[in-house]
C-alpha cells in the first residue's frame, strides 16, 4: 500500500511537470507513517528532529501537493486549525471533534451514509462527495 501511494504520488508529481525530491519522499514517508490527523506544524515537529534541512514552508506546500494528488484529505475545524489524514480509496468516515481538545474520532455509520443518500434523491441531488463533522465534547473533556 505504501509503495503505491508512493507510485500515485511520483506519477502525480510528473503529470504537474515538477520534479522528485528526496524532501517530499521523507515528507511522504513519515506522512504516511502517522495514524492520527495531523496539522502542518504537527507533521514539521515530526520531520525537523530528523531532517533539519526541511522547512515548515516545504512541509506546507507538500502536504497541500498530498491533498491535490489524492492521498490526503484536508479538515479544517472550528479553530480554524487544518489537518489533514489519509485517503484510502473506497474508505469514508466521518469526524467527532472536541471543540476543547481538539481530537477527532472517527466513525461509520451505515444509517446515517443510506439517510444522506435518500435525502439527497428526494431533492434530486446527485452527491459528488461529502463530510460530516460534529462537534462538542468528549468523555475527557467533559469530566
Amino acid at each position: 500500500m505504501i509503495l503505491e501511494k508512493k507510485k500515485t504520488f511520483n506519477d502525480f508529481v510528473a503529470s504537474k511537470g515538477l520534479r522528485s525530491t528526496r524532501q517530499r519522499d521523507i515528507i511522504l514517508d513519515i506522512f504516511l507513517s502517522t495514524h492520527q490527523h495531523i496539522s502542518v506544524e504537527e507533521l514539521y515537529l515530526k520531520i525537523k528532529s530528523s531532517n533539519a534541512g526541511i522547512g515548515h514552508a516545504t512541509v506546507y506546500r507538500t502536504l497541500k501537493l498530498f491533498a491535490e494528488a489524492g492521498l490526503a484529505r484536508e479538515i479544517l475545524l472550528h479553530d480554524g486549525q487544518t489537518r489533514y489524514e489519509h485517503v484510502v480509496a473506497g474508505e469514508h468516515h466521518d469526524h467527532l471533534v472536541c471543540t476543547r481538545c481538539n481530537s477527532i474520532v472517527e466513525f461509520e455509520n451505515e444509517t446515517i451514509e443510506a439517510l444522506q443518500k435518500e435525502i439527497a434523491t428526494r431533492h434530486g441531488f446527485q452527491i459528488g462527495s461529502h463530510k460530516l463533522e460534529i462537534y462538542g465534547l468528549c468523555a475527557n473533556c467533559r469530566t
